[in-house]
C-alpha cells in the first residue's frame, strides 16, 4: 500500500467510528480542539512564521501572503469558529420525513454522515481547522491536502488536533494530513476511490479546474469568486462607495471579494469620483470601459476582454458603465461566476429584480459581498463555497456534509 492509502484505509476505519459518536461526543472533542489551539499558539505561529519566510524568499505576492499569515488574532477567530461549530445542532440523525404507505410501511429519511472526505486546498491554513471541525461535526474523517507553502503551518495544525482528539476518546486519524506537497500526491488523492467518498477542492481557478476534470472520486466544486457589484441610479452614492470599497480591499485575495464595478449612467458621474476617492486610500488600480475613463480620466487602465472575466485577488478592479439594472443583470449572468452578487439600490422593485434574475450562489442588497462566509452566515465556518446547483450551493456548512439513508419500518410486509 501507499502511505496515502494507508491514510485512506485509517480514515476509513475512524469514520465508522465517529459516525455514531453521539453530540456530545464530537463537541467535547471541539471544545478539546479549541484549548490545544490556545495553548499551542506559540508553537503554531513559530510555525507559520518559517512558512513566511519562504513564501517572501519566493517571491509570493502581498496579497496571497496575507491568505497565509496567522496571528494571535486570526487563531482567536479560528478558535472561535471551532466553538462556534460545536454549539451548532448535529445534523447526523437527524429525519428530514417520515410517511406511512396504503401496505402499513412506515419510511423515513435520516441524515448520515458522508464519511471520508478530501480536501485539496492551497496556501490558507485556516482552512485545515474549518475544514477538521465541520467534518468532525457531521461525522466524517478527513484527509486534507494542503498547499506546500503552508505545510509548516498545516502540519502544527494537524498534530495538535489528532493529539486532542485521542485525549477526548475518538481516534487520532478522524483527522490526517497528507505529508506529500507534489503534484504526484494530488494526483492519486484524487483517485483513491477505495476510500474517499467525496473531494472537495478549494482554491483558484486552476486548482479546481484541474480536480473537476482528473478526479475519479466525487466531486463538489467550490467555486472561483468574480463579484461584481452593481449601483444603481436610485443608490445612497455614499453607501456605495463605502460597499465597493469594502468588498474589493478588506481582504482583495479571497474568492468573496468584489472584481467588478458596475455602475448606472445616471449617477456615473457623481459616484465613480466618490468611490475613486476611497480606492484611492489602498492603490486600486482601475482597469474600466471608455466611459469610465472619460469621467476618470488617465488613471484608468482600458479594459481588455478577459478583464470583465478575471479574478484578480489583488488591488484591481475593472469598472464598467450600463444603462440600466437590466444591462447590469445580464452582465453579471454573462460574466459572473455564480458566487456572489451585490446591487446598491433604494428601489424595492429594482432590488427584487435582481434577487430573482442574477444567478448565483449569494446575492445581495446593500451589502458587501465579503459577508459570503460560513462564520458570517452563522455557519461556525465553511468546507468551501459551492457556486455548482446539485446537492450544495453557498457555504457548505454542516447539512452540505451530509448524506441521507431511508428508514423503512414493517410488520412484516412482503411484495406482491
Amino acid at each position: 500500500m501507499t502511505a496515502l492509502e494507508t491514510q485512506g484505509l485509517a480514515a476509513k476505519r475512524a469514520a465508522r467510528v465517529l459516525a455514531v459518536a453521539g453530540a456530545a461526543e464530537k463537541n467535547a472533542a471541539l471544545e478539546a480542539i479549541a484549548q490545544a489551539l490556545c495553548l499551542h499558539q506559540d508553537a503554531i505561529l513559530a510555525e507559520n512564521q518559517k512558512d513566511l519566510d519562504a513564501a517572501r524568499a519566493g517571491g509570493m505576492k502581498q496579497s496571497l501572503l496575507d491568505r497565509l499569515a496567522l496571528s494571535p488574532q486570526r487563531i482567536a477567530g479560528i478558535v472561535e469558529g471551532v466553538r462556534q461549530v460545536a454549539a451548532l445542532p448535529d445534523p447526523v440523525g437527524e429525519v428530514t420525513r417520515m410517511t406511512r404507505r396504503p401496505n402499513g410501511l412506515i419510511i423515513g429519511k435520516r441524515r448520515v454522515p458522508l464519511g471520508v472526505i478530501g480536501i485539496i486546498y492551497e496556501a490558507r491554513p485556516n482552512v485545515t481547522v474549518d475544514a477538521a471541525a465541520l467534518c468532525l461535526k457531521s461525522g466524517n474523517a478527513v484527509i486534507l491536502r494542503g498547499g506546500k507553502e503552508a505545510f509548516r503551518s498545516n502540519q502544527a495544525f494537524v498534530s495538535v488536533m489528532r493529539s486532542a482528539l485521542e485525549t477526548a476518546g475518538l481516534p487520532g486519524d478522524c483527522v490526517a494530513l497528507v505529508e506529500d506537497t507534489s503534484r504526484k500526491s494530488a494526483n492519486e488523492l484524487m483517485g483513491l476511490t477505495g476510500y474517499l467518498d467525496v473531494l472537495i477542492p478549494r482554491g483558484g481557478a486552476g486548482l479546481i479546474r484541474a480536480v473537476v476534470q482528473n478526479a475519479k472520486v466525487p466531486v463538489i466544486e467550490t467555486g472561483v469568486g468574480v463579484c461584481h457589484v452593481y449601483v444603481d441610479a436610485e443608490a445612497d452614492l455614499d453607501m456605495g462607495a463605502d460597499i465597493i470599497y469594502n468588498a474589493k480591499t478588506s481582504r482583495p485575495s479571497v474568492c468573496n471579494a468584489a472584481e467588478c464595478l458596475l455602475v448606472h449612467e445616471a449617477v456615473a458621474e457623481a459616484f465613480l469620483p466618490k468611490a475613486k476617492a476611497l480606492l484611492d486610500e489602498k492603490h486600486v488600480e482601475l482597469r474600466g470601459c471608455p466611459r469610465t475613463a472619460e469621467i476618470l480620466g488617465p488613471c484608468v487602465v482600458p479594459a481588455a476582454a478577459e478583464d470583465w472575466d478575471t479574478e484578480y485577488g489583488d488591488y484591481i478592479l475593472a469598472v464598467r458603465v450600463v444603462k440600466d439594472a437590466d444591462e447590469a443583470i445580464a452582465f453579471i449572468n454573462d460574466h459572473g461566476s455564480g458566487h456572489s452578487e451585490a446591487i446598491v439600490t433604494a428601489n424595492y422593485f429594482t432590488a427584487q429584480k435582481f434577487l430573482d434574475e442574477v444567478d448565483a450562489a449569494a446575492v445581495y442588497v446593500n451589502a458587501s459581498t465579503r459577508f459570503t462566509d460560513g462564520f458570517e452566515f452563522g455557519l461556525g465556518a465553511e468546507i468551501g463555497i459551492s457556486t455548482q446547483k446539485m446537492h450544495a450551493r453557498g457555504p457548505m456548512g454542516l447539512e452540505e456534509l451530509t448524506s441521507s439513508k431511508y428508514i423503512v419500518y414493517g410488520t412484516g410486509q412482503i411484495r406482491t
